[in-house]
């Protein structure tokens, strides 16, 4: 499970056989949530959350966003698309 990027501790990995559409999995803290990326220059959006307070998701969306054009670009890396 390839590590793209790292948020505080937090990490940021995309599934090479994951399904679309684009999103990553920031996982850490015994907790994992999944955002849509919403490539190529939309802002992230939570799809599922496990145990991250509000508080952080908020943070982590904030970071996400800075970052979107290099997540949708490893996105593209790994599942060869576009």
């Amino acid at each position: 499970m390839p590590t793209v990027d790292m948020i505080g501790g937090l990490r940021v990995v995309i599934y090479p056989n994951d399904h679309r559409p684009a999103h990553v999995h920031v996982i850490g803290n015994d907790c994992e949530a999944v955002f849509k990326l919403n490539c190529p220059k939309g802002t992230p959006d939570l799809r599922e959350n496990y145990n991250f307070p509000a508080s952080d998701l908020s943070k982590i969306k904030a970071a996400l966003t800075a970052r979107t054009a290099h997540l949708c670009a490893e996105w593209s890396r790994i599942h060869g698309l576009p």
